[in-house]
């Protein structure tokens, strides 16, 4: 198989393309099939800041597609099902073995690519809107960087939680996004009861 492996710290020319042997499900394992990938600045640090002992060095971390292979003990998966996941090493590959307690199944009225791109920064948004502080009616929140990926998330989750949302942006454009409309609620979710600090 395919992958981008980083052979030297430093800027994006440290990054190879190359082949790599496919990797085989381990028992608690999936291997997944990686349609989209998530491309987030803790790469970018990864790149910059690798040990050059530890290189040639899978990157990525971030990625959705379809299981194909299911190792031992892995009962929750099949092959076939569309999965995202986040926190496994050398999600830039065409296949991934990740362990199954890392992974989602994508619902059905969410695209592959869709899943790839917000796991991280959608588990960000939800912990600080519903376990940090659960916002509720009566609650105003302030989000910077209110057009960013955590950002237009958190915003989102907040006004569907009910609380009053003000955001800063850079420009006129980025406040537009931030004021764009959250989608309707699919289905009603219980509030956390956790007190109000």
């Amino acid at each position: 198989m395919k992958a981008v492996r980083v052979h030297k710290p430093g800027g994006p020319e440290g990054l190879v393309y190359e082949d790599v042997p496919d990797p085989k499900a381990g028992a608690g394992q999936a291997v997944v099939k990686v349609e989209a990938i998530g491309l987030n600045f803790a790469e970018v640090n990864r790149r910059r800041d690798a040990d050059p002992a530890s290189l040639p060095m899978p990157i990525g971390g971030e990625a959705a597609g379809t299981v194909v292979q299911v190792g031992a003990g892995v009962t929750e998966f099949k092959i076939g099902d569309r999965v995202a996941f986040n926190g496994v090493p050398g999600a830039y590959a065409e296949l991934v073995a990740a362990p199954a307690a890392r992974l989602v199944r994508i619902p059905n009225n969410v695209t592959t690519k869709q899943a790839a791109a917000v796991l991280l920064q959608g588990m960000t948004a939800h912990y600080l809107a519903c376990s940090t502080y659960p916002l509720g009616a009566n609650d105003t929140c302030l989000v910077h960087a209110a057009a960013g990926g955590v950002g237009l998330l958190l915003c989102q989750i907040a006004k569907q939680r009910g609380a009053r949302v003000l955001g800063t942006v850079s420009t006129e454009a980025k406040a537009k996004a931030a004021r764009r409309p959250a989608p309707a609620r699919q289905s009603s979710t219980p509030r956390s009861t956790s007190p109000r600090r």
